[in-house]
């Protein structure tokens, strides 16, 4: 998979996130002004058809990122019925939602990128102002109803000042027991403190 699935993806961010992440890497998807306007499914399709002939002919699709994905499940579920087959539908989230909507959208979804942040839930609380007992949760339910090759990356950042290298390498060993396979470990950079 790369960054946002596999062949010509477009991205779609969602507006909206249940995390107050230190260094957000898109702090627009909270900020109440800016680019973001509301569209149905229809209208949507309507936009990305004009990649179509790529989508089909690279094996891509839709990202749907932001934000948080999966706070918009139904409007997901909905565009998932309306576009062509052969298109593929990747999410990109941090699972600290209600299980619900992984459920509402599990079937339609080909790939999962999940950005972890770190499996300490002390960090992660740190980090991200939330607990992650949810994200833990649908970590394992993610995994059971995955099926014998899932397409899941697992992203776990460096980020300075909250976590170190060991750590990092302790939240790998965590999912790997879980049963994920694919990992993305890469380096926040942030010029505004020292990296450990």
């Amino acid at each position: 998979m790369a960054t946002d699935g596999e062949g010509v993806t477009t991205l779609v961010a969602f507006h909206g996130c249940p995390l107050d992440c230190a260094f957000c890497l898109n702090p627009s998807c909270k900020s109440a002004d800016g680019v973001w306007r509301t569209v149905t499914a229809e209208e949507l399709l309507h936009e990305v058809m004009v990649d179509n002939l790529y989508f089909q002919a690279t094996g891509g699709g839709i990202c749907f990122g932001g934000g948080e994905p999966c706070l918009y499940a139904e409007f997901i579920s909905e565009f998932a019925s309306l576009m062509p087959r052969e298109w593929n539908i990747t999410i990109e989230t941090s699972l600290n939602v209600d299980r619900s909507a992984i459920e509402k959208i599990f079937p339609k979804v080909n790939g999962w990128i999940v950005d972890v942040k770190d499996m300490n839930a002390d960090i992660y609380k740190q980090y991200t102002g939330k607990e992650n007992k949810r994200v833990k949760e649908n970590l394992e339910w993610l995994i059971a109803n995955a099926g014998t090759n899932p397409d899941i990356l697992i992203r776990i950042p460096l980020i300075a000042g909250y976590n170190t290298r060991a750590d990092v390498a302790h939240s790998r060993r965590l999912l790997e027991r879980m049963g994920f396979t694919r990992f993305d470990e890469f380096e926040y950079l942030n010029t505004s403190r020292n990296n450990l």
